[in-house]
């Protein structure tokens, strides 16, 4: 699972390990992937961490064949690095620095293709690999900002329906997962958003709450499960409503 070390991903390793999953969990934030793998393992699980830089092929690939030999194969991944880190200097088409643009899509989407590439070999090898993608509801919202976060959504569902479409009959069944606003366990502890923003995003959904990790984890699994043989290239929200269709 890379980008597991925080979020999202690191409720998902917890959410599979609970199903049974033998899992790796990658990541750029290796002490993050760490402290996971750790408590994972004295929960009684199986879990190992493996540092990661998705916009680095060499160690992309070493990552997912240092995976793939202590797991004894794949079976399957979870794409889900992103760099939230310049989404706050994303701002309009006019203004955004294409620094800020070019390492959006250089994580978000050239990091999932490096991604997708070291893992179809070993998921081809199972006869029955899957792929889950996190996007993002971004990539139909429309939104007035964030343009370089919301093409780079938009090219991973392209890259996804692709690689459903070439192996699909080959056994491989790939999907994105489109979250909505998600309040990680990390944005509460830093208290940094304020709390009209979630007021905000809660008025835009149909929904009593706001998202949490564990609806997409919840989502992940099942995407990644025997339940889910017969989903493929497909785009599912996970967003309390906010948007439909």
């Amino acid at each position: 699972m890379v980008g597991a070390g925080t979020g999202i991903g690191a409720a998902t390793v917890q959410r599979l390990c609970a199903e049974g999953a033998r899992v790796c969990v990658a990541d750029l934030n290796l002490a993050g992937a760490q402290s996971v793998a750790s408590e994972l393992r004295d929960a009684g699980h199986d879990a190992f961490a493996l540092p990661v830089d998705v916009t680095d092929e060499i160690a992309v690939n070493a990552c997912f064949a240092q995976a793939a030999e202590r797991l004894g194969g794949l079976d399957g991944c979870h794409f889900n690095a992103a760099d939230l880190h310049t989404i706050f200097a994303d701002s309009d088409a006019l203004a955004v620095d294409l620094a800020v643009f070019d390492r959006t899509l250089a994580v978000n989407l050239r990091g999932s293709l490096l991604c997708t590439r070291a893992a179809l070999p070993h998921l081809l090898a199972s006869g029955r690999g899957a792929i889950v993608y996190t996007g993002s509801d971004a990539s139909d919202a429309g939104d007035p900002e964030r343009p370089s976060y919301a093409a780079s959504k938009s090219g991973l569902n392209a890259l996804m329906r692709h690689v459903a479409s070439r192996w699909g009959r080959e056994g491989l069944t790939a999907n994105c997962i489109s979250p909505g606003f998600v309040l990680t366990p990390e944005m509460t502890a830093r208290g940094g958003v304020p709390q009209a923003l979630l007021d905000q995003y809660l008025t835009v959904t149909r929904s009593t709450r706001l998202g949490q990790v564990a609806d997409i984890a919840a989502m992940v699994a099942m995407l990644l499960s025997d339940d889910a043989r017969w989903i493929n290239g497909q785009v599912i929200r996970v967003d309390g409503g906010a948007l439909l269709g």
